[in-house]
C-alpha cells in the first residue's frame, strides 16, 4: 500500500508540474481550493493514509512552485523564513536529535515546513497574484459548498457536536475551517483597504459567517481585532460617516446577541459564554508540559526539527484520549525543536519578512498587512499556525502579496 500509494504521489506531482507549467492560474486556483477542503480528513476517511495526503499536498506546493521558477525566473528574499528552519536542522544535527527522530524523518520535517514559503523566491506570471487573492477569499465558501456534497454522498459529516453545540467543520474539521475563513477575511480587509467595493464587503460577510459557525473563539476574536483596525485606521477608505454606521452596527450585534444568547445556545460561541467554560477546551495545560520539559531538557538549540511529532507520543495514552499529540502552541513546538536561539531565529526572519515585503504596499495595505502578522503571532500562542494546512494558505497569499507590491498601482489588487 505504501509503495502504491508513493508511486501514484509521484506521477501526481509529475502531472502537477506539467499543468503548473502551462496553466501557472489554474493550476494554483486548484491547489488552493483542493488544501482548502482538508482532503487529510475527508480523503484519508475513505483511502487512509493521513501522513502520505498531507506530505503529498505540500509536495504539489513545491512543485508549483519550482514550475514557476522555471517560467519566470527566481529572486533574492533575504529573510525568508525558511532559512531559518534550515539553521534549526543543522543546530539540530549538531546537537543530537530527539529520542525516537530520525535523521529521514527530520529532514521531511524540515521539507514540510520551510514548503509554505516556497512561493517567495519565485517571480509569478502577470495574474497569477490576483488569481491567489480571489481564490483565498472564495475558497472557504468553496468548501463549505464541497461539504455538502460529501454530507449528501454519505463521506463524511459537515458539522461536529461539542457539548451539545454546533461546529461547522464542511468536508473537514472545525478548526482547520476556521482557519481558512480567517485567512480569507485577511486577504478581504486587505483587499478592501484599497476601496470600499460592495461585492468585497458581501465577501467579508460570507467569510465571518463560516467562521462564526466554526466556533472557533480565538479566530473569531483575531478577525473582528483586525476588521476593527481596517474600518477605523486613519488611512482607511471608509469616510468618517461610514466609520460611524460601522460603530453603531457593531453596537448593534453586540446587544441581540447578548438579548437571544439564550435561544442561541446551540451554537458553540453562544453556548461556551453561557456555561463559562471558554477555557482549555483542546486539554492544552495537559500538554504543554511535554513540551516545556524537552525544552528544558535542551533550552538553546532544541531537539532538531520534526522533534515536536515525538515529543508526546502519537501512541501514548493522553495523546489517544485527547486525540491528538500536537502541542497548540508554537512557540513550545518551535522551543522544542529549536530550542531558544531557533525560536528567535524564526520570529526575527518572520518579522524581518513582512516588514521588508509589505513596505511597498499602499499604506493602509502596509500598516494592516503588519498588524495582520501580530495577529497571527498572537494566534500561534493557542494553535498550530505554522504546521497546518492552513499554514500553505496564509504564506501562498502573502508571498503573492509580496510579489507584487513594488510595481503594482497604489490601490490595485
Amino acid at each position: 500500500m505504501t509503495t502504491l500509494a508513493l508511486g501514484l504521489g509521484g506521477v501526481g506531482l509529475l502531472c502537477t508540474f506539467g499543468v503548473a507549467l502551462w496553466f501557472p492560474l489554474a493550476a494554483v486556483v486548484l491547489w488552493v481550493l483542493f488544501l482548502e477542503t482538508s482532503p487529510d480528513i475527508w480523503l484519508a476517511g475513505l483511502v487512509g493514509g493521513y501522513e502520505v495526503i498531507i506530505g503529498a499536498m505540500k509536495g504539489i506546493g513545491l512543485a508549483l512552485a519550482l514550475a514557476l521558477a522555471l517560467r519566470g525566473g527566481v529572486k533574492s528574499d533575504r529573510y525568508n523564513p525558511g532559512v531559518a528552519y534550515g539553521a534549526m536542522f543543522i543546530a539540530g544535527l549538531a546537537h543530537g536529535l530527539y529520542p525516537g527522530l530520525s535523521l529521514l524523518s527530520s529532514l521531511r520535517s524540515l521539507v514540510g515546513s520551510a514548503a509554505p514559503f516556497a512561493f517567495g523566491f519565485v517571480k509569478p506570471p502577470s495574474g497569477w497574484s490576483r488569481a491567489v487573492v480571489r481564490t483565498v477569499i472564495a475558497a472557504p465558501f468553496c468548501t463549505v459548498l464541497f461539504g455538502v456534497v460529501l454530507q449528501l454522498a454519505g463521506v463524511h459529516v459537515m458539522y461536529d457536536l461539542e457539548q451539545g453545540a454546533l461546529r461547522l467543520g464542511a468536508s473537514g474539521e472545525p478548526a482547520f475551517l476556521a482557519g481558512f475563513a480567517l485567512i480569507g477575511i485577511y486577504a478581504g480587509l486587505v483587499v478592501l483597504s484599497a476601496g470600499v467595493r460592495r461585492m468585497e464587503v458581501v465577501w467579508l460577510l460570507v467569510n465571518f459567517a463560516v467562521l462564526f459557525a466554526t466556533g472557533a473563539r480565538v479566530p473569531l476574536a483575531l478577525a473582528v481585532l483586525v476588521t476593527v483596525f481596517a474600518v477605523l485606521q486613519p488611512y482607511s477608505p471608509v469616510a468618517a460617516r461610514g466609520k460611524i454606521m460601522f460603530l453603531a452596527a457593531c453596537g448593534a450585534l453586540a446587544s441581540l446577541a447578548v438579548i437571544f444568547a439564550n435561544a442561541l445556545s446551540f451554537i458553540r460561541v453562544f453556548d461556551l459564554v453561557q456555561l463559562g467554560e471558554a477555557v482549555n477546551l483542546s486539554h492544552r495545560d495537559l500538554v504543554w508540559p511535554y513540551f516545556e520539559s524537552a525544552i528544558a531538557n535542551s533550552p538553546w538549540v532544541g531537539w532538531g526539527v520534526g522533534a515536536g511529532k515525538y515529543v508526546l507520543p502519537v501512541t501514548s495514552t493522553l495523546s489517544a484520549s485527547i486525540g491528538t499529540n500536537a502541542a497548540h502552541n508554537e512557540y513550545l513546538r518551535i522551543g522544542a525543536e529549536g530550542g531558544f536561539i531557533g525560536l528567535a531565529l524564526l520570529a526575527v526572519f518572520i518579522g524581518l519578512w513582512a516588514w521588508r515585503g509589505s513596505r511597498f504596499l499602499p499604506r493602509a495595505q502596509r500598516r494592516l498587512l503588519r498588524l495582520i502578522f501580530i495577529a497571527f503571532a498572537l494566534h500561534a500562542a493557542t494553535d498550530n499556525v505554522l504546521i497546518a494546512t492552513t499554514s500553505s494558505i496564509f504564506f501562498v497569499w502573502v508571498s503573492a502579496l509580496f510579489a507584487t507590491a513594488s510595481n503594482r498601482p497604489k490601490g490595485d489588487l
